[in-house]
């Protein structure tokens, strides 16, 4: 069992940076791999930024040169840095992980991107 708590999300103008943070606890012991999705209104969840299984790291294509993606493994937390926020970022942003062949999601933290 593994508890996802996002944070950092709010409003910005556009141009501005939000950095998101998601905590895991639990039972985290088997955790492959974790990121970040989004969902916009009225469009399907997709990827933002994911740790690869051999280490490496995914970027969506959309967000490549704007979005970094970090952990710091002591404290079991993910970071999302956005700069460069564009109207078209606004959306709930999810934490994501995987144990084994279970799923975990995060209930979710909303970026608004608005001047």
């Amino acid at each position: 069992q593994v508890r996802l708590v996002e944070s950092g999300g709010g409003l910005v103008q556009p141009g501005g940076s939000l950095r998101l943070s998601c905590a895991a606890s639990g039972s985290i012991f088997s955790i492959v791999v974790m990121g970040w999705y989004r969902q916009a209104p009225g469009k399907q969840r997709e990827l933002v930024a994911t740790f690869t299984t051999g280490g490496g790291t995914n970027y969506a294509d959309t967000v490549k040169g704007r979005f970094t993606i970090s952990r710091d493994n002591a404290v079991n937390t993910v970071y999302l840095q956005m700069n460069s926020l564009k109207p078209e970022d606004t959306a709930v942003y999810y934490c994501k992980a995987n144990q084994h062949a279970a799923t975990y999601w995060g209930q979710g933290t909303q970026v608004t991107v608005s001047s």
